[in-house]
């Protein structure tokens, strides 16, 4: 080997021999709709598992055939469901159908967000960061510990006495 200093990548690709390849960008995210010109995407919290169509139109919500008002009868539970589209300032500009199965209500709301959340990326690949940057693209793996034996619940022993 020779004496020169490297203080640099472009030096040290020159003392090899060879050129450095430029910085590459990150992954380029497209468009991805099927034939009928809906994003689908499947979210998951919990068990629950939620299928989910975006396309373009007046902002109706449907789940499992019935109207989001009717399946999610809390406002609490609502408001997690809109939570993509007002973050990302589409409320009113998609339909979107959804299909839910497993869990709880609580889980299958969890469910459906994530699910609105990657199809609005499938469909609007420029609202990725605003989503990613709120975590709603992240499915959240918490699930529910198992029940191990000689305990009553996954943790909870029996009540000790001395006798």
């Amino acid at each position: 080997m020779s004496d020169t200093t490297v203080s640099s990548l472009e030096d040290l690709g020159s003392a090899i021999g060879q050129d450095v390849a430029p910085e590459e960008t990150g992954p380029v995210h497209v468009q991805k709709l099927d034939q009928y010109g809906r994003a689908y995407a499947t979210g998951k919290r919990k068990d629950a598992v939620a299928r989910v169509w975006v396309k373009p139109g007046s902002g109706r919500i449907v789940v499992s055939g019935k109207p989001m008002e009717e399946y999610f009868a809390r406002p609490v539970l609502q408001m997690v469901i809109r939570q993509p589209l007002l973050i990302t300032q589409r409320e009113g500009q998609f339909d979107i159908i959804c299909t839910v199965s497993g869990g709880g209500l609580s889980g299958q709301a969890g469910a459906v967000r994530h699910g609105i959340s990657k199809a609005l990326t499938h469909y609007e690949p420029g609202l990725r960061p605003v989503l990613k940057r709120v975590g709603f693209l992240t499915r959240d793996s918490r699930v529910v510990e198992r029940k191990k034996y000689g305990r009553r619940k996954a943790r909870r022993s029996f009540q000790f006495s001395k006798r």
